[in-house]
């Protein structure tokens, strides 16, 4: 795709647009001067996905001083919550079998507008600060080339001349200051975060090592498990065709339906009961093993619930069935392939899947532990009392059971496995001492 070495030091860019997804670090100011320098005209993107405490008009001030000649600062909030992450509860996405995807479905969302902002100011560049080994490189680009094949994206971090004059961080800070460009006098953590609403991540530093326990001072939003509160906390989840509509707290009668409130609300409760945090070694897309320490607190609640609804909604083969795409709308999400045309595929057969997940599940919140105490579904049910029950023979009064015909099924599903024992012996060395 068009994400190549342009040798920028050798062509003429001037009054070329470029959109830079810009967060008012310290690499990507340099990368908005370091353009600059080459005569592009620089439309800088900042994406509000819930960043805790972000001061976005300092961030718009920032890129304005150091030479953008226009700044973008998108509340993408709501339709982060609403397209990205509850599609993500919908579908049960988890890659490897412990990543909620946090940063992964953070990103179409941010590069979806990027490419918007591209097209309204009829810019031909896109740029980011990725790094040249993680994903996100690929998501933001792969994302762009899907949405517009005629955009070309500039990653500083892979082009050979900024690499040789940038060798670390001490030379992004002198060019800084030879630059005028304001860099935070706090002390730069020994890892970096990345977060938003669903999730924080932290990785790289000293978290580069996978037996170095993460200090308890990095976690921003969640307490401890031992730190937190003595008393559990009840909470009600309601869905409508696999999505979360409402949260009644049962402890105090808070009530949140909005899809912006109810999940910062969710987020606020898991978080103080020291629910969400994961600490993996992941597998990149590009092939690195990587360490990440994950929170994603309310994420963490719905999963749970939803999961559990589900079990008394779905049917059996359905869920089988379902699983498989689940597994492959996390790996997709994850390798940064969300508007090509088999994630679409997956998005319409889990819609057809959730489409009777209706009902509500009760969660106790506790010192870290999410525990499931109650379910029902009013209107989709497939649960039998009486067709589940020990002290009823039957299935009751409108389901014909007869436990009777259980030898007959049991006989025949065991006849390949009596065939097997009779013709190649037992698969398993018996001890007959």
């Amino acid at each position: 795709f068009h994400t190549t070495i342009l040798s920028l030091h050798s062509m003429d860019r001037k009054g070329e647009k470029v959109v830079l997804a810009y967060s008012g670090g310290l690499d990507t100011s340099v990368i908005l001067k370091w353009l600059a320098e080459k005569g592009f005209e620089i439309i800088c993107y900042c994406a509000n996905v819930g960043q805790v405490g972000e001061d976005f008009e300092a961030v718009r001030a920032k890129a304005l001083s150091a030479g953008a000649k226009k700044v973008y600062i998108e509340d993408l909030r709501e339709e982060f919550v609403k397209g990205y992450i509850f599609e993500a509860v919908k579908a049960n996405a988890i890659y490897e079998s412990r990543y909620l995807l946090g940063t992964s479905i953070a990103r179409p969302c941010i590069a979806k507008r990027q490419v918007e902002i591209a097209r309204i100011e009829g810019a031909k560049f896109l740029a980011h600060g990725a790094t040249g080994k993680g994903n996100d490189q690929v998501r933001f680009e792969m994302c762009a080339q899907a949405l517009d094949a005629t955009i070309t994206t500039i990653a500083p971090w892979r082009e050979p001349e900024f690499i040789e004059r940038f060798k670390g961080r001490s030379d992004l800070l002198e060019y800084a200051k030879v630059n005028g460009i304001p860099v935070s006098s706090t002390p730069k953590a020994n890892y970096s975060i990345d977060e938003n609403l669903y999730h924080t991540s932290y990785e790289s530093g000293m978290l580069e090592d996978p037996a170095c326990p993460p200090p308890e001072s990095m976690f921003k939003m969640s307490v401890s498990p031992e730190a937190a509160p003595d008393v559990p906390e009840m909470i009600r989840i309601e869905f409508d065709e696999g999505i979360p509509i409402k949260v009644t707290n049962l402890s105090d009668n808070t009530v949140k339906t909005g899809a912006l409130e109810l999940f910062e609300y969710l987020n606020l409760v898991a978080g103080r009961n020291g629910i969400g945090r994961v600490d993996i070694v992941e597998n990149r897309f590009v092939g690195i093993k990587s360490r990440g320490v994950y929170e994603t607190p309310g994420g963490t609640l719905l999963r749970e619930a939803h999961l559990d609804l589900e079990g008394i909604c779905l049917d059996r083969e359905v869920v089988r069935v379902r699983d498989m795409f689940s597994s492959e709308w996390a790996r997709l999400c994850y390798y940064g392939f969300w508007f090509a045309p088999e994630m679409e595929l997956v998005k319409n057969a889990i819609n057809f899947a959730s489409k009777d997940v209706r009902g509500s599940v009760d969660l106790k919140c506790y010192k870290g532990n999410v525990i499931v105490v109650g379910r029902s579904s009013d209107s989709r049910s497939l649960y039998s009392a009486d067709l589940a029950s020990m002290e009823i023979e039957s299935g009751g009064a409108t389901i014909d059971y007869d436990p009777s015909h259980a030898q007959g099924f049991i006989r025949i599903n065991s006849t390949r496995l009596k065939a097997y024992n009779l013709l190649r012996g037992c698969p398993t060395q018996l001890n007959d001492k």
